[in-house]
């Protein structure tokens, strides 16, 4: 298992994987985004997206982590946290010296070091985006920051990683029947019938 940038010909398997997660593609661009990838078979697992909110005059720039979502049979497998680590060692790497999240999932966030910010303490850019997300989440949206020196890599997300396979798929037994064609056994003739 490993993080990559994501490429152009991820672009469909993003969409559809956002839509699926319910997340916001608010201002979408592949190329801004990480993707998780099992190495043996290709697999995509999780993703995650720095977006970039320019300053007013005067006012620097800040960085957001957001569209962070991993698919439901790769949970619990550290999938989420090196993508978050990714995301934050890739910040640093442009001069970005503190990253933020709005989220509804706090808890997941603040076991990496991320701290609760004041609604009124946000950048002006974030606290509009805090107001988007609320609008398309529910109210339970909070502001987090993290200084990206202070990123904290719990160690069972690291063997959790190494060893990550995707849950087995339930299979279901599926009988089908006439009836889930809409055709009314009792009086359907097999025949090629034309009525005449």
């Amino acid at each position: 298992m490993y993080v990559r940038d994501a490429k152009n010909r991820d672009e469909a398997w993003l969409l559809d994987a956002i839509e699926r997660l319910g997340l916001d593609d608010v201002a979408f661009r592949s190329r801004d985004y990480v993707i998780a990838v099992d190495q043996e078979s290709g697999d995509r697992a999780g993703f995650g997206r720095l977006r970039l909110h320019r300053g007013d005059e005067g006012e620097e720039n800040r960085i957001e982590l957001t569209g962070i979502g991993v698919l439901p049979e790769w949970r619990g497998r550290g999938v989420g946290a090196h993508v978050v680590e990714r995301l934050v060692d890739t910040a640093a790497a442009d001069g970005f010296e503190t990253v933020y999240v709005l989220t509804d999932q706090p808890d997941y966030l603040t076991q990496f070091g991320f701290e609760a910010v004041d609604t009124d303490a946000l950048p002006p850019a974030l606290s509009d985006r805090l107001d988007e997300k609320r609008e398309f989440l529910g109210g339970g949206v909070v502001g987090l920051r993290l200084p990206v020196d202070e990123f904290e890599m719990p160690d069972r997300f690291r063997e959790a990683f190494k060893e990550a396979e995707p849950a087995a798929a339930a299979e279901e037994e599926t009988t089908e029947s006439p009836e889930d064609f809409g055709i009314d056994p009792e009086s359907a003739t097999y025949k090629y019938d034309t009525g005449r």
